[in-house]
């Protein structure tokens, strides 16, 4: 009879590795997250973390074979990154914005008059009176 702590030390080999790749899963969403917030594009912070999510819950799977470096590297990979990211933003909203140029010359625009073509108004299909009268007489014969 195999227990259920042997089969754990044997998928042991097998979790460390999915905790491994969750974890750096984790720290590229961590770093997506950090540069969408800084640029302030709400969307893309959520669908960072959503996928960072997932990563973090794969490097929980190291913690079956007693290694939970990978979920604490996931862990602070996100607050870093949202401490980091919420300061760059503050500081770029802090940035003064430059003034546009004022426009020194202005074009005057010619007024035109509105053309409109009087063309006679006709069928969109017109098929020749003498068709009708011909047929209407071959079909009483």
């Amino acid at each position: 009879m195999v227990t259920s702590s042997a089969v754990a030390n044997e998928l042991a080999g097998l979790f460390v590795p999915i905790g491994v790749a969750g974890a750096v899963i984790a720290v590229i969403c961590a770093v997506i997250a950090l540069v969408a917030l800084a640029r302030g594009s709400e969307g893309v912070v959520g669908g960072a973390i959503a996928a960072w999510i997932v990563g973090a819950m794969l490097s929980a799977a190291a913690g079956f074979a007693h290694n939970w470096i990978p979920a604490l590297v996931a862990g602070a990979a996100l607050v870093v990154a949202l401490t980091a990211g919420g300061i760059v933003r503050a500081i770029l909203v802090r940035r003064p914005v430059r003034e546009p140029k004022p426009i020194t010359e202005a074009v005057a625009a010619t007024p035109t008059k509105p053309v409109t073509a009087e063309a006679p108004r006709q069928p969109a299909f017109e098929v020749p009176r003498a068709a009708f009268e011909a047929g209407a007489s071959a079909a009483h014969s």
